[in-house]
């Protein structure tokens, strides 16, 4: 449409351009804030799932050397029987608190069955320093070197583990993180509390 001024000359009418209408420059300043929000959620659950993985990775290391252990101590228990048979209480306690930890269900209890599992082990290494011929024996020297080991493996997985568990409790009650966590139904995860190593006389350590 031409608008005809007074004198004859015919001009064109000006024109609207969108980005000149503020209704449409509010309406995608919205769409970049919802597009943003958008990425951000789906990078903080993205996360999130990472984390919680990364401890599900991390406690299956621990269950490794955990499983380990719990294969030692028979072989490590006959051994000591086989020079304080008299010994029968610790020999007890010591299968007690391995089979609660092999039936243990949650982080919770496999630390109460770890914890009841080296104080049944000092138990036993206290008695092996009666024994001078059992402190060299071959057999028992092998099974306590390869205990140590997988000690020294449980006390770096677990380490790490916790720190994974931290990093992901963290997020999960931290603003505004917290609210994709609420939404994505993650929950607090459990740290792994044992009892520091345990040195015995032979040199054990738990």
């Amino acid at each position: 449409m031409r608008d005809v001024p007074r004198g004859g000359n015919v001009v064109d009418a000006p024109r609207t351009r969108p980005y000149d209408d503020p209704g449409m420059i509010a309406l995608w300043i919205v769409l970049g804030i919802v597009a943003v929000l958008l990425l951000w959620a789906i990078a903080t659950y993205n996360r999130l799932v990472r984390y919680r993985n990364q401890i599900d990775n991390a406690w299956s290391q621990i269950d490794v050397q955990l499983r380990r252990r719990y294969d030692l101590i028979p072989n490590l228990v006959n051994t000591v029987k086989g020079y304080a048979a008299h010994e029968k209480q610790i020999f007890e306690n010591v299968a007690a608190a391995r089979s609660a930890g092999v039936n243990a269900k949650t982080v919770a209890e496999q630390a109460q069955a770890e914890n009841q599992i080296t104080q049944a082990l000092r138990q036993l290494f206290a008695v092996v320093e009666n024994y001078p011929d059992l402190k060299a024996n071959q057999n028992f020297l092998a099974l306590q070197e390869e205990l140590t080991g997988t000690e020294g493996r449980i006390a770096f997985a677990r380490q790490f583990y916790n720190d994974q568990v931290l990093i992901y409790n963290n997020m999960i009650q931290q603003l505004p993180s917290n609210i994709i966590a609420g939404i994505g139904g993650f929950k607090p995860r459990e740290f792994f509390e044992i009892e520091e190593a345990a040195a015995g006389p032979v040199q054990v350590q738990f």
